[in-house]
């Protein structure tokens, strides 16, 4: 019987009934029963009147006056379910109820009650009557509470945890959303300790299998429907009732299908987005980076999630592309055929503003596939627009070395899989004559090395960069591991080897500036040592000495190497250098001024580098 209707403890509470002096003679187990009704009967037979739930008033002067009819007349009433029995004193029984009446009202569990002075029994219905009217009313109230709240959050695509968080304040219970595999997406204790509520979430949760789509299990205390939209279900909600009390108010039978269905809908409106499991990563990751959680109440919903990250070592992982994503040309038409992918890749120069999102998305699915083909543990999600973070949870610091070669080949696997094969390159043309380095389309800043520090048959570096952290034993310093891996990609962009995974000590000086891009000092620097040069280029687009000076210095200071890697002939290539050295005001053929010069311009890369 649903909580709204009024039990016989609280009926026994209500003025008229006090002022007839009850006496409970039988029946203290069942106090708690609902009371849907109050009937009023002086005949032996009127179980087969009722239908469970009321509550009967008597003045015992239609009863059985043998001990066997008082025995069947008690039992009738108890096997219809009846919430009680009430019999006044004082017109059939005159001290009390006869003992048989009480032994088998006793037995049955059913509650008998005296009431020792004469009382208006339409005094004792109108109360009762009052009170169930009263609750149904509260219960309507809430009800309409209900739809309106969760009609608002479905029209504002609200999150999960949003849905969960308003649910939970409605019912003043916890509750917690989990997927198929018994894993916690999101859940509120509603003031309850949430350690308590998730430890060992798993296990208790696949023993708790009520009937039905939304159903109550007494056996746990636990209040369940399936979430799921157009057939395919994909999580449970859960909604925790004291297995102490009666069952849940239909009032929380319909918030929790109306949360289900909200969840559900947002889930279909999402469908292209990410995963809610990705968004959840995303969550903590971003919470450790920016410090906008406490790192206890990560550390809980990652596991909570199935991802443990207490007592373990942990190493921060960041995957990127090595060339930004290009902005699409707005006036590309959209009946343009699609440009094919190059060595593996889009090629995104002629792609629409989806490009952007579309190939960070894929990057996202690879890393986290690599993850599971590696057999590791991790939070993986989006850090920004163009890399890819995760936090490798590993069983100890010996782990590490392998854990991320295995992470680093299956990532390559993953790629190489999904990416249709290259067409075959066209043969160049013998006699096309080379591009000089410093042509006007050229992008300022962009390094020799990339054009000619690869001999042409050899294969080409991988079009992402994998870098890692240094490893960490607590999840407080995890941000560390994160923020050293990402400054590791950026810095190995442009370094022209191809290793499974950059660290700290691969990326060497260029890592070491890229580190310090954001220092007032090193900015000073560059302005002071290339100022006057990146001022000369800016007012003369065509010449672009800066790359000439790259090309110079990158050579060794090896002119006539520096001339054939700049595609120009030895006396223009002398002639630039004269001029460089005028605007500069430097001894182009001093090793120290030509060093500060190389670590000016290996500093203005780091500088320019998103």
């Amino acid at each position: 019987m649903s909580p709204v209707f009024p039990t016989v403890r609280e009926v026994l509470d209500l003025v008229p009934v006090r002022n007839g002096a009850p006496r409970l003679v039988a029946g203290t187990a069942g106090l708690d029963r609902s009371v849907r009704w109050v009937h009023i009967a002086e005949v032996p037979d009127i179980a087969t009147l009722l239908g469970g739930g009321e509550l009967v008033l008597t003045t015992g002067i239609g009863l059985p006056g043998d001990d066997a009819g008082l025995r069947e007349f008690i039992g009738a009433l108890a096997d219809v379910g009846v919430s009680g029995l009430v019999v006044e004193l004082g017109r059939r029984y005159v001290s009390g109820v006869p003992r048989v009446m009480a032994a088998a009202a006793e037995r049955r569990g059913l509650p008998l009650i005296e009431l020792r002075r004469g009382t208006p029994f339409v005094r004792i219905t109108e109360a009762v009557h009052a009170l169930i009217v009263d609750a149904q009313l509260t219960e309507l109230r809430a009800t309409e509470e209900i739809h309106q709240r969760f009609t608002e959050l479905s029209v504002e695509g609200a999150e999960p945890a949003e849905v969960l968080r308003q649910a939970a304040e409605l019912a003043g219970c916890p509750m917690v959303l989990e997927n198929l595999s018994r894993q916690v997406l999101a859940y509120d204790p509603a003031g309850e300790n949430a350690e308590l509520l998730l430890d060992g979430w798993e296990r208790h949760s696949r023993q708790i299998r009520p009937p039905g789509r939304t159903a109550y299990d007494p056996d746990s205390g636990w209040l369940v429907t399936t979430v799921g939209a157009r057939g395919q279900d994909w999580g449970r909600l859960l909604l925790r009732w004291p297995a102490t009390e009666s069952t849940p108010p239909t009032r929380l039978t319909i918030l929790i299908e109306r949360a289900a269905s909200t969840l559900a809908l947002g889930r279909l409106i999402r469908r292209d987005a990410e995963g809610l499991e990705r968004q959840i990563h995303r969550t903590l990751l971003t919470a450790l980076i920016d410090h906008t959680r406490p790192v206890d109440e990560v550390a809980l919903r990652a596991k909570a999630l199935g991802v443990v990250l207490d007592r373990r070592h942990l190493v921060g992982v960041v995957v990127r592309h090595r060339a930004d994503e290009p902005v699409g040309d707005a006036g590309t038409p959209d009946d343009e055929p699609a440009p094919a992918r190059r060595g593996g890749r889009r090629d995104t120069d002629a792609e629409g503003p989806e490009a952007g999102p579309a190939r960070l998305r894929d990057l996202a699915e690879a890393v986290s596939q690599a993850v599971r083909d590696a057999k590791l543990t991790a939070l993986t999600s989006p850090l920004d627009d163009q890399a890819v973070g995760a936090l490798l949870a590993l069983p100890d610091p010996a782990a590490e070395e392998k854990a991320l070669s295995a992470f680093a080949a299956a990532l390559r696997r993953v790629r190489l899989d999904a990416a249709p094969a290259a067409p075959a390159a066209p043969a160049a043309p013998a006699a096309r004559p080379a591009r000089p380095l410093d042509a006007p389309d050229r992008p300022a800043g962009r390094t020799v090395a990339s054009a000619s520090a690869r001999p042409v048959d050899a294969p080409p570096r991988a079009a992402i960069v994998v870098a890692a952290g240094s490893g960490v034993g607590s999840l407080r310093e995890a941000r560390r591991s994160l923020i050293e891996a990402r400054q590791v990609a950026e810095a190995a962009r442009r370094d022209p080897r191809d290793l499974p995974c950059y660290r700290l000590p691969h990326v060497g000086l260029a890592g070491l500036l890229h580190l310090l891009r954001d220092e007032p000092r090193l900015q000073t620097f560059v302005e002071r040592e290339l100022g006057p040069l990146l001022a000369y280029d800016a007012q003369h687009p065509r010449e672009q000495l800066l790359g000439t000076l790259r090309a110079y210095l990158e050579q060794g200071r090896n002119k006539s190497a520096g001339a054939a890697a700049a595609h120009l002939s030895r006396p223009a290539f002398y002639e630039r250098l004269a001029r460089i050295g005028r605007i500069l005001d430097a001894d182009l053929d001093s090793v120290d001024r030509c060093l500060s010069l190389h670590v000016a311009l290996l500093a203005l890369d780091a500088v320019r580098t998103p």
